[in-house]
């Protein structure tokens, strides 16, 4: 995960703009990746199922042809949204994941551990603290140094 797809405090009052935020952070360096195309690819993955887990942590993501490595990026929201999450829990915790097309394997393997990662209370709990992008940042890298953000 790149410092410069770390983000602290977005304002978004749904999850369709937290998703828009997300699509073009990541875009923006991410030279062969459009931000319209990332959204695009995420809505239609929203649509299989919502990718709220549950304890105000929503893990977004998809597959995309032109993406050449997996990409991460991290939002904490400045106020809680509706995301149709699992446990009917508003989140504020988003951590988007844009892999290969054909990275399957890849794709659920970092899936898992970033979600065994975020539910460590302690974890989970120094991210809600960060009261900026470089704090988020750092309890998102320095918590745990075998973390796969």
């Amino acid at each position: 995960m790149s410092q410069h797809r770390t983000y602290c405090g977005v304002e978004a009052s749904s999850k369709k703009r937290a998703l828009q935020v997300i699509s073009q952070l990541i875009a923006e360096d991410q030279p062969t990746l459009n931000a319209d195309e990332i959204f695009t690819s995420l809505i239609s993955r929203e649509r299989l199922g919502t990718t709220g887990l549950g304890g105000g942590i929503a893990i977004p993501h998809c597959r995309i042809n032109n993406c050449a490595n997996t990409v991460g990026a991290l939002i904490q929201l400045q106020s809680p949204i509706d995301y149709e999450s699992i446990d009917g829990q508003p989140v504020d915790i988003l951590f988007a994941l844009i892999v290969p097309e054909e990275a399957h394997d890849e794709h659920l393997k970092t899936l898992a551990a970033i979600a065994e990662q975020l539910h460590h209370p302690d974890y989970l709990q120094n991210l809600r603290d960060a009261s900026d992008t470089q704090s988020l940042y750092l309890a998102a890298t320095e918590q745990d140094a075998s973390a796969p953000l």
